[in-house]
């Protein structure tokens, strides 16, 4: 069992910053695929950054995003983040965090992974 609480959120104009925190409540994250998720009111939940352990060590990105938004972990601190620069109104939703084991990345990267946390909200005004 892992529960995953996430951080940062908040209000920024257009242009702004924020870095998300997702702090994981057991040790050995790095063994975990990871992912961002976010979603709007009245839209689907997508994908917005994920690290797939048992392919490639290196975060994937949805096209919105890349370029703008970096994902990273902290494994001794057992913690991942997202760095969102450039921040667009598009941008604001509630941001999930989301993790399961090695064996079930592909969860990860469809969206249906095992642990999630509660979200953090971003807004993004014009």
């Amino acid at each position: 069992q892992v529960e995953l609480v996430e951080s940062g959120g908040g209000s920024v104009q257009a242009g702004g910053s924020l870095r998300l925190s997702c702090a994981a409540s057991r040790d050995g994250i790095a063994e975990y695929c990871l992912g961002w998720f976010r979603q709007a009111p009245g839209k689907e939940r997508e994908k917005v950054a994920t690290i797939d352990i048992s392919v490639y060590l290196r975060p994937t990105y949805a096209g919105s995003v890349k370029g703008r938004f970096t994902m990273s972990r902290d494994n001794a601190k057992n913690t991942v983040y997202l760095q969102m620069n450039d921040l667009r109104p598009e941008d604001s939703g509630m941001y999930y965090c989301a993790a399961d084991t090695k064996l079930k990345c592909p969860a990860v990267e469809g969206g249906t992974a095992t642990y999630w946390g509660r979200g953090t909200q971003v807004a993004v005004s014009s």
